[in-house]
């Protein structure tokens, strides 16, 4: 039996159990007893520019139901992600592609569409709402979004509202975020950045560190990254941003009333938010890329050997079963790196050097070493051991590493590969390469090479299938093989030429190669390894690519490779773009006058770039007065002036001044992210007009007068304000400036004089 005092203690909790589940009962019953009423606030203008917005994205979206300008390319590229196909487009990187196969995978499209010409008719396979839907909506909701950008800058309801219409009457902006096309999307995310960032940095001011604080500055990275995401325009912005966060972050480091730690944290936030969350999400990007697009398609070519094992089929399926390292013996084909002007493997075949080309100059008339596009037989090469005669690989095999001396023979001609003193045909400053023939003369061979694994991590490394990158050099004359890029004559069938370079002149990719097809040779006789050179592989061996190899390749691709730049009937300079000098012919209509044109609102223009004018001048004018102490705004206006002008004008300035350094073909709508930064300041502008200069009348060039001569005013009297009242307000009936004002004009030590009307001074 327990003692009393236990059984008095387990009463006593029972007890107070059983008192709080009858508190929480009668508590709950009152609850239910009253109406849930839950209070929202509604911001009815923005709820009526959103439906606005969207009724002029949205409404008969499908027409036309055909192709409509850039929606030719867009489209392969939806269609090569519905296969899973593939490519490569240097025009940005791939998640703006993947926001446009959203929409077609909503659809349910199946890729099945010949893309091969403006206008054409989309079949029923088509769901053309759902492929512009997405371009549409981002449209759509920039509308409300340059709404919530002025309002968050401290400008009026009017002037977000009027920034907000003028996004919505845009016809240019209408007309691209209606189609198949990524300028809306950017747009979108430029605005989503800037909007994100100012709520972010006003909640600094209230309440930091705090669940919204921490929300918006994340997003503000989120639609950085995913703006430089969609087209590499849109790093301007992202670097705009960084700018404007680096000097607050500045500010904030001067803050006395912070601790160490706090601003430590401050910076750590905005470091992590706005570098690390961008740069994770980019690799993501690319990540989902890659993953999805694992079938071998029509850009391969470009890509590396490594990168085309990769893939499903293609060089995949041909390279199946490969042996991995390459031994003396090996039949190998080598393929160069560089890739430029067009991927090619070398190349040999029976026909020789002209005796003498067509400038004069004579050559070694030995067999002709080229560089062939396409794939072919002439393209193998046997590596053999200069100290042994065999063409085989013996049992077991020999590796071949990194300082190797090895000779290339031919495998269908059996003649090794060789270089001597000779100018090459079409760079006469290089070495002739060829294979040699042996013509009784006094010209021996000269053909031992030394192979070097550039990227190798040891000195014994061995040679690897498709992953070494390997370099030739001549052991007698120190030439490296390099690809000159030179297209030979007729008599060379119009294929790439081939030299010898001087190790002198520097490391380039033209003298990298790679194995891509590699078989362990097995025939001495010359017919059996002619017929052993058609026959597949045996061997079995597989190998990846790691995903930031795949990347680290790609991203270097889509940054060099250049398409193809002529001109466009519709190209446009940068200078055009702001006097709106030039449209786009976007769609015509094959049998009616219906026709889409890309054409701005030339009030529209006009008006943004006289506001840039004016804040320009107006802020340079603020910024010269500000150094003779004379300050024209309070404190609060004048930094709501300045970063009003870096977001708004700077954001025009970035997504501008760009074009003209770029050498590529250039469209109005190249212009349209710097508009919309336009079409922001111009209500700003007006606001600024309305309230401190209407309604200062001359105080400006007053306020200079007075604090010349008031050079011992203390520090408030000569920021005090000369207000007069505005002309058209209700009360504004002073015939003249205010005693204040007066007397702020003639200074502490001048004696009172009768008003005169306005000061000249």
């Amino acid at each position: 039996m327990k003692p009393d005092g236990e059984l008095r203690g387990s009463g006593c909790k029972c007890t107070l159990q059983g008192i709080c589940l009858s508190l929480l009962f009668y508590k709950m019953w009152g609850f239910l007893k009253r109406p849930l009423v839950v209070t929202a606030d509604i911001n009815l203008h923005l709820v009526a520019l959103t439906g606005m917005g969207l009724l002029s994205r949205l409404w008969q979206l499908t027409y036309p139901r055909a192709v409509v300008f850039d929606e030719v390319y867009y489209g392969q590229y939806i269609s090569f992600y519905m296969k899973r196909i593939f490519f490569l487009d240097d025009s940005g990187p791939p998640f703006g592609h993947m926001v446009l196969a959203l929409g077609g995978y909503l659809g349910g499209f199946d890729g099945n569409f010949l893309w091969n010409r403006i206008g054409a008719e989309y079949t029923s396979n088509v769901p053309v709402w759902s492929l512009r839907l997405l371009p549409a909506l981002a449209g759509a909701l920039s509308v409300p979004m340059a709404y919530q950008i002025v309002l968050e800058l401290r400008f009026s309801h009017c002037a977000a509202v009027g920034a907000a219409l003028l996004m919505l009457i845009e016809n240019a902006l209408i007309t691209q975020s209606r189609l198949m096309l990524l300028e809306s999307v950017l747009i979108f995310f430029n605005l989503l950045a800037v909007l994100s960032y100012l709520k972010f940095f006003n909640c600094q001011k209230l309440s930091p560190f705090s669940l919204s604080w921490w929300f918006w500055l994340t997003l503000t990275g989120v639609a950085c990254s995913c703006a430089v995401g969609v087209k590499y325009m849109g790093v301007f912005t992202y670097l705009l941003m960084l700018v404007v966060a680096a000097v607050h972050a500045w500010h904030l480091i001067g803050d006395q009333t912070l601790s160490n730690v706090r601003v430590f944290c401050h910076l750590l936030a905005r470091a992590v938010a706005l570098l690390v969350i961008p740069a994770v999400l980019y690799l993501l990007f690319f990540y989902i890329h890659l993953i999805v697009l694992f079938r071998s398609g029509p850009h391969d070519q470009i890509m590396s050997s490594a990168f085309q094992a990769s893939l499903e089929g293609g060089l995949a399926r041909i390279t199946q079963g490969q042996p991995l390292e390459v031994a003396f013996g090996s039949q190998v084909t080598l393929r160069s790196v560089f890739g430029k002007p067009v991927p090619c493997w070398l190349h040999s075949h029976q026909n020789t050097y002209p005796m003498i080309y067509e400038n004069g100059r004579g050559s070694s008339h030995q067999q002709q070493v080229t560089c062939y596009p396409f794939k072919d037989v002439n393209n193998w090469w046997i590596v053999k051991d200069p100290r042994r005669h065999q063409l085989v690989v013996s049992s077991p095999p020999r590796p071949v590493r990194h300082g190797d001396m090895v000779q290339l023979v031919h495998g269908m001609t059996a003649r090794s590969l060789n270089t001597h003193d000779v100018a090459a045909p079409m760079s006469p400053h290089s070495q002739e390469v060829s294979c040699y023939i042996d013509y009784n003369i006094s010209m021996p061979a000269q053909n031992l090479w030394r192979l070097e694994i550039v990227n190798r991590r040891s000195d014994t490394e061995v040679w690897k299938t498709i992953l070494s990158e390997v370099r030739f050099v001549h052991v007698n004359t120190s030439a490296v093989l390099k690809l000159s890029g030179a297209h030979l004559p007729d008599w060379g069938f119009r294929q790439l030429e081939i030299v010898g370079e001087k190790l002198s002149r520097g490391y380039h990719e033209s003298t990298v190669w790679n194995v891509e097809e590699h078989r362990y040779g097995t025939s001495q006789e010359q017919k059996e390894r002619e017929w052993e050179l058609n026959s597949p592989v045996q061997v079995d061996a597989s190998r990846n690519l790691s995903f930031m190899a795949r990347f680290s390749e790609l991203q270097w691709r889509m940054l060099v490779l250049r398409s193809d730049d002529s001109e466009h009937k519709y190209s446009s300079s940068p200078l055009e773009w702001v006097t709106l000098d030039t449209n786009i012919a976007y769609w015509l209509h094959p049998r009616t006058s219906a026709q889409i044109h890309l054409l701005g609102n030339i009030v529209i223009w006009v008006s943004g770039s006289l506001a840039l004018a004016v804040y320009t001048l107006l802020f340079l004018w603020y910024l010269l007065r500000r150094r003779r102490n004379v300050h024209d705004l309070p404190q609060d206006a004048w930094l709501r002036w300045v970063l009003a002008g870096a977001l708004c004008a700077g954001g025009w300035a970035v997504n501008y001044l760009p074009f003209f350094l770029m050498e590529k073909t250039l469209f109005l709508y190249h212009y349209l992210p710097a508009l919309t930064f336009q079409i922001l300041l111009l209500p700003v502008v007006l606001q600024h007009i309305s309230d401190h200069l209407c309604r200062c009348g001359g105080c400006v060039t007053s306020g200079w007068v007075g604090q010349r001569r008031s050079a011992g005013m203390p520090q408030s009297s000569r920021h005090m304000g000369c207000r007069q009242p505005h002309p058209f307000h209700p009360n504004s009936h002073s015939p003249g400036p205010s005693a204040e004002c007066r007397r702020f004009r003639r200074g502490p030590d001048e004696a009172p004089q009768e008003p005169r009307g306005r000061s000249r001074g």
